[in-house]
């Protein structure tokens, strides 16, 4: 007997008397989340100031995400210190920036060259220490079916996209200690998913766990980590033409048995997949990637992750929390078939 039949109130009675309760608590969960996102939102618009006395030391700025964003963090004021890996790149980035920001070259497959940029850059910064670095710079290719791969074209992309960004931030994070800055690393949707072959994704997901071990382990000083999660943009990364040039030159290393196992059209319906994807997806406006960058930068309170691109939001990033039999079945569906498989 339970305390309504107590009060001798009936069962209808019990049931309307619950009814206000359970929609009050609804109003009470819902304005809590609005709170809640107000507040967010207003925390999230909080901005830095004197960024003229900020230095930020970007790699990769040749082309693509870096160059625009050095242009637009020097419209902004930041003392831009651009890693360039060529003389025309440098000279083109210098023709339409300021005087406040200067190019260094800059390779970061190379431990000499990344330690002669830090050099150089210990001299412009003086004792103000680096507000951010950027680890921009980043290689695709070659992307493919594993198996048609070498060891060293994993190495190719490995040395830059995974080693490059360790060995920079290594090589850099005296600087950002003391300027108690900002370290964004350019991860991918990629590193979420893995959608292809190669050494991108495997560098990704790489770039993720190096910079989660980094953010815990440095906040204490100070130093704040971000990543960079890009959906599927029109960069040089994605420019079809050396796309399909390395699928040529991966089908023609391989051997007869290889060949035969995948069948004479599967190279032709595999790069017109790609092309159908490329032309599907790839967003031309990189703005969406820099904007995230430069508020990583700016932001009084900057966000760990940022995922930039409609496809990264609706698409890959919701597709990472699926199972991975989903994901599996979703590939397969998009991707060709080989002609001997099972």
């Amino acid at each position: 007997m339970g305390i309504y039949d107590l009060l001798g109130f009936s069962a209808e009675t019990k049931l309307t008397s619950d009814a206000p309760r359970e929609g009050c608590t609804c109003y009470v969960v819902g304005a809590v989340l609005i709170l809640w996102f107000l507040v967010w939102k207003y925390r999230d618009s909080l901005e830095i100031n004197n960024f003229r006395d900020r230095y930020v030391f970007v790699t990769g700025c040749d082309s693509g995400f870096g160059n625009l964003l050095c242009r637009n963090l020097d419209r902004k004021g930041f003392r831009v210190l651009a890693g360039c890996l060529t003389e025309k790149g440098a000279d083109d980035l210098k023709r339409v920036t300021g005087p406040y920001l200067k190019t260094v070259q800059l390779d970061v497959t190379s431990q000499d060259s990344m330690q002669k940029a830090m050099e150089w850059t210990k001299k412009e910064v003086g004792n103000h220490g680096l507000w951010g670095l950027v680890n921009n710079a980043g290689r695709a290719l070659p992307m493919g079916p594993t198996e048609w791969m070498r060891v060293e074209d994993f190495h190719g992309v490995l040395n830059v996209n995974m080693n490059g960004v360790i060995g920079m931030t290594m090589t850099f994070l005296p600087l950002i200690k003391r300027g108690r800055g900002r370290l964004v690393n350019v991860a991918s949707v990629l590193g979420r998913v893995a959608a292809n072959g190669g050494g991108y994704c495997i560098s990704k997901f790489a770039v993720e766990s190096f910079s989660d071990c980094l953010r815990r382990d440095i906040d204490y000083f100070g130093v704040k980590v971000c990543i960079i999660e890009p959906g599927f943009f029109k960069t040089a990364v994605t420019s079809l033409e050396p796309l399909e040039r390395e699928l040529h030159r991966l089908w023609n290393q391989l051997t007869p048995e290889v060949k035969a196992s995948y069948g004479d059209k599967y190279l032709d319906k595999y790069i017109k997949i790609q092309r159908l994807i490329m032309n599907a997806v790839c967003d031309s406006d990189l703005s969406k990637v820099t904007d995230c960058m430069e508020h990583a930068l700016t932001a009084a309170y900057p966000r760990t992750r940022y995922s930039a691109g409609w496809d990264a939001k609706f698409l890959w990033i919701p597709l990472s929390y699926m199972p991975s039999w989903v994901v599996d079945v979703g590939l397969k569906l998009v991707m060709p078939r080989p002609s001997h498989s099972v």
